[in-house]
């Protein structure tokens, strides 16, 4: 089984720099309030690769800040609540979120990318599916401010996201409110979201995300075993190492970018990529990461039978502030006092202070406790030629998608299980 939770959050403070109380233009794109099956929709597959390219690029600048260390996250968690602050922006401010989400403003209209989003919550939302699947976005309002009814309306109506009226005059009480509703909605896998609150603060946007899936091929739990993984050249640790014989599987050799690549699927609309570099190859697969990359592996991959495939046994956790992070990709005036985000209240009075991220990744063998403490396996002895053999005993790549609408719900490096 694999359980995989990722939170993003989002905090707007007000600034009093930028108390100018200046007016905006105010009903553009109303548009967004029709119906979404009106105008042009973003279809799926070219969201998911604008998505996906959105995932890489921030791959890549958590990788160059946290050299040798695990990183797990959701780009989609991430990605839907700067959607969600977007339709509070105006101006540049508005232009820096979408394009730094990769969006082309001149191919694809604003209103078409909410709508794009819009259906795509609504298509990962369908019951019924084996695997569990719950995301949301809420809305924390210090309830002395006034939010406008056009962005209520659209965030309700585009992403679900609901507005809840807060007390930030009490910053204990504020902040147990949200992280007790982070916890409730992930299952209590993220707890203590946000360490503190600033006095400046009126309004936490939350985006939650929750995954548990089983294997469609489980692991058996008494074939684990205790096992070296190499850190590096020099270095491992002892970590309990998964495994699995004769097991037919999609399959790709890339022999471009030196990696292997194996998919392993889940009961239901979802299927894990690992993809395991040769030794030293790690920083060329990852300045190689493109969505025609994911394209190119999930077409190449064919069934393989691979004779005994290793897995470690992992669970890992990070903790992101991202506002570090995204002025790189071009998101920088929301946090500075040039921030419109007039489409919130009518007046240019927030910037956005900070954005926490907090992710957790649990792999294992399946969802169920192992019954018994003794077990006989008896198999029939055969003698095997050149075993196919897959050992991920040293650092490796994870990329959990639903299968259903190519999303990339979680990036993952795991550089140490342990």
């Amino acid at each position: 089984m694999a359980l995989l939770v990722a939170l993003g959050l989002l905090m707007a403070a007000i600034c009093p720099a930028v108390l100018c109380q200046q007016e905006c233009t105010l009903g553009r794109n109303t548009e967004l309030q029709e119906d979404q099956n009106n105008g042009t929709l973003v279809d799926s597959v070219t969201l998911a690769s604008i998505n996906t390219d959105f995932a890489f690029s921030l791959y890549k600048q958590l990788a160059l800040n946290n050299p040798d260390k695990n990183i797990v996250f959701s780009p989609f968690s991430i990605s839907f609540a700067l959607a969600v602050l977007s339709l509070g922006a105006n101006s540049n401010t508005l232009k820096e979120i979408l394009e730094g989400l990769k969006f082309n403003l001149t191919e694809t209209p604003e209103a078409d990318i909410h709508r794009g989003f819009g259906n795509l919550l609504h298509m990962l939302s369908q019951p019924g599916d084996q695997v569990q699947l719950s995301t949301g976005s809420t809305m924390f309002v210090e309830k002395r401010l006034q939010i406008l009814a056009e962005f209520k309306e659209k965030a309700r109506a585009l992403y679900q996201a609901e507005a809840s009226s807060t007390d930030f005059q009490k910053p204990q009480e504020a902040k147990n409110l949200i992280n007790d509703y982070v916890s409730k909605q992930t299952h209590g896998k993220i707890k203590d979201l946000i360490s503190d609150l600033d006095d400046q603060t009126v309004m936490v946007l939350v985006n939650y995300i929750y995954f548990k899936g089983k294997w469609k091929t489980p692991f058996d739990p008494l074939d684990t075993f205790d096992s070296e993984f190499h850190l590096d050249k020099k270095r491992t640790v002892t970590v309990p190492m998964m495994n699995i014989e004769d097991l037919t599987t999609p399959y790709f050799r890339d022999e471009e970018l030196s990696c292997s690549v194996v998919e392993l699927k889940y009961t239901g609309n979802a299927s894990a990529l690992f993809i395991l570099p040769d030794e030293g190859k790690m920083q060329q697969l990852e300045s190689s990461l493109q969505p025609e990359t994911l394209r190119r592996w999930k077409d190449s991959l064919r069934p393989r039978m691979i004779n005994e495939l290793y897995m470690p046994k992992f669970s890992i956790s990070t903790d992101y502030s991202l506002e570090n992070i995204l002025p790189q990709l071009g998101i920088r005036e929301v946090f500075s006092t040039q921030a419109d985000l007039s489409r919130i209240t009518g007046n240019k009075v927030l910037k956005v202070s900070q954005v926490v991220h907090k992710a957790v990744l649990d792999v294992a063998e399946t969802g169920t406790e192992a019954a018994a403490a003794t077990g006989v396996k008896i198999a029939l002895m055969s003698a095997k030629l050149d075993p196919f053999i897959v050992s991920f005993n040293r650092p490796f790549l994870m990329i959990l998608s639903d299968t259903h609408t190519q999303s990339v719900l979680f990036l993952a490096k795991i550089t140490n299980p342990k």
